[in-house]
């Protein structure tokens, strides 16, 4: 068991899988043995909005929230929604960055603009981000849908947990129509 609580945060935009993969990674920490608390938004997930997932595990959490500084990895499924939740990074924690833009209604109409270059935003402040193209990796497996998935493969490299105890915790939460190539999405961003 960890000597302290790991904080990981998920985030992206309704939609992408963020729920899933909280649960996923939840489910896995908790079949380890570890005390797992979670916090997460679901209404703005119904409207395309922001959807952060706070997962606490260790021997004993006595709070799902993540304060800000805390993080040991930010997991964002989106440029935007990386940049916006990178202040909860710890000052050396990851950052894994899915380098899809899902431009917000703000931006399609207009009134703002997207960031021409997000990683390069995060370097000039002291962030390195992990870079995956995880919506390609998904368009090449022919799922989009499994853009969680490969983020999930990728989380798994920097997490304790084996990746039988990963593949378990995928095969009770995916629907068995979709479990493999969700587990092949999976090994594929594992493999990054």
């Amino acid at each position: 068991m960890p000597d302290k609580t790991r904080n990981i945060l998920i985030v992206g935009v309704g939609g992408q899988g963020v729920i899933l993969a909280s649960n996923a990674l939840s489910e896995v920490a908790m079949a380890r043995g570890f005390d797992v608390k979670k916090n997460e938004a679901h209404g703005q997930s119904q409207r395309g909005g922001t959807v952060p997932s706070h997962v606490r595990y260790g021997t004993s959490v006595h709070s799902p929230v993540i304060a800000r500084g805390e993080a040991d990895i930010v997991l964002a499924f989106e440029q935007m929604e990386g940049l916006r939740f990178a202040h909860f990074l710890r000052p050396d924690g990851k950052l894994i960055l899915n380098l899809q833009r899902v431009y917000p209604p703000r931006v399609t109409s207009g009134m703002d603009r997207y960031p021409d270059d997000v990683p390069a935003i995060m370097r000039e402040n002291g962030i390195d981000p992990i870079e995956v193209d995880a919506l390609g990796i998904a368009n090449r497996l022919k799922n989009p849908l499994v853009v969680s998935t490969v983020l999930l493969g990728v989380l798994s490299n920097h997490l304790e947990f084996t990746e039988a105890e990963w593949k378990g915790a995928l095969s009770k939460l995916v629907p068995q129509k979709h479990r493999d190539v969700n587990l092949k999405a999976f090994d594929t961003g594992r493999a990054l």
